[in-house]
This record gives structure tokens, C-alpha cells and sequence, in this order.
């Protein structure tokens, strides 16, 4: 799942307020974050399969117990939620990073081919392989991304023109990297599609940018 991510995170704005959307995003795409950096150390597998069953990546998840089993993103969320809480003392805020990490490896379970392991070192690999079919995929996400992004916009409003083209410019770009995923190719090495992937981490500057340029939409009273 792409914009899936996103999109609980853009909804999670409307339960913590406080907490800024960059760290939501982050919680949420903390296992993709993490991912293509192991991929490049050699401590997880990613290969090219070119008849892989899913239409829009042409990749085959080997190995990735560390970032992708359901242990280890538990792991990884108890500890994303006792950093975030060390630093601003926001119990729901952490509650919800937390979760947020946790939730990403649900989505990719209701989405990847059986590929997921429970933790590492276990056999069984699970997966429900949403991906499979390329037009419920689409609608499954666009539904989550539209509410995502419908609770943001009616939790925050802006403060200048930079909450508002900051946001929207945002929203645009991952409409065209998703619409460059549904297009389907393959990168030309597991280590470029990795290094592509590194991404993510440039995005949460822009997100931490336009999200102080919008305040919380007053509730009525």
C-alpha cells in the first residue's frame, strides 16, 4: 500500500492534534523508512521478479523480518511511542504514533501476497494480496485518501499561503508517484529501487513545513 499510509496518518491529524503531520507520516511510513536502508546494508532481501503477481511493483519481498514482521513493527511502534513521549510528555500523541506504526504492517497485510512474516525466524509468510487485483487496490486506497485527506483539511485550516500550497503541492506529488506506480515497470536493480525509496525521508521536511503553516480549525461551540 502507498497512499493507504498517508492517508491514516492525514486522519490520525483529527485525534491528536497537538502532534505534528510530519511525525504522523513518519510513524505511519516508519517500516518503509527503514526499509531500503537495510536493503542497501544487505541485511534484508528485495529481488526483480518481473512475474511477480502484483501489477504495479515488479518486486519480489524476499527477506525483510527486520522492518516487515508483525513482532518487529510492534517493536518499532512501542519504541516510536516511548521517543515521542520522552520528548513531549503527550501520552495520546504517543498512543497513536505508536499505533500508527503497527497499523502500516496492517495495511500491508490485507495488500502484499503472503509474504510477511509474523516475526523473525518464523516460516509462515501471510499476506491477504490486495495487490492482486489492480482495480480494488485502487479503490481501496483512493477511498482511505480521500477521507484521510477530508478529516485534515476539516482539522486544520490555513494560516497563509503557504498551509494552503504547501498542502495541496503535496497532495499533488503523491497523486503523481502513485499514478507512477500504478504505470508498473521495474527498477533496474533491487539496489536502485531501494535508494529510490529513500525518498521518504526527504518528505518529511516539506510535511513538517506546511503543517506549521495551518492551525487547528476552531470547533464550534
Amino acid at each position: 500500500m502507498f497512499v493507504g499510509h498517508f492517508a491514516v496518518a492525514f486522519g490520525a491529524k483529527k485525534v491528536v492534534p497537538r502532534t505534528s503531520l510530519a511525525t504522523l507520516i513518519a510513524a505511519a511510513q516508519l517500516l518503509d523508512l527503514i526499509w531500503p536502508i537495510l536493503v542497501l546494508l544487505g541485511i534484508e532481501t528485495v529481488r526483480i521478479d518481473a512475474a511477480a503477481p502484483n501489477p504495479f511493483l515488479k518486486l519480489r519481498f524476499v527477506h525483510y523480518p527486520w522492518t516487515h514482521s508483525l513482532l518487529m513493527a510492534i517493536v518499532w511502534g512501542i519504541g516510536f511511542a516511548l521517543g515521542y513521549r520522552a520528548r513531549t510528555g503527550y501520552g495520546r500523541g504517543a498512543a497513536v504514533v505508536g499505533a500508527l506504526v503497527v497499523s502500516h504492517w496492517v495495511l500491508d497485510w490485507i495488500t502484499h501476497r503472503p509474504d510477511l512474516q509474523l516475526a523473525p525466524g518464523l516460516a509462515p509468510r501471510v499476506g491477504l494480496g490486495l495487490w492482486t487485483s489492480a482495480a480494488a487496490t485502487i479503490a481501496v486506497e483512493g477511498l482511505l485518501f480521500v477521507a484521510g485527506l477530508a478529516a485534515y483539511a476539516r482539522t486544520t485550516r490555513p494560516r497563509d499561503r503557504a498551509g494552503t500550497w504547501g498542502f495541496w503541492g503535496f497532495v499533488a506529488f503523491l497523486v503523481v508517484a502513485y499514478a507512477s506506480i500504478l504505470a508498473g515497470g521495474e527498477p533496474p536493480s533491487p539496489q536502485v529501487g531501494a535508494a529510490s525509496a529513500l525518498i521518504g525521508w526527504a518528505l518529511i521536511p516539506w510535511i513538517a513545513w506546511f503543517d506549521r503553516h495551518r492551525e487547528p480549525t476552531p470547533r464550534p461551540e
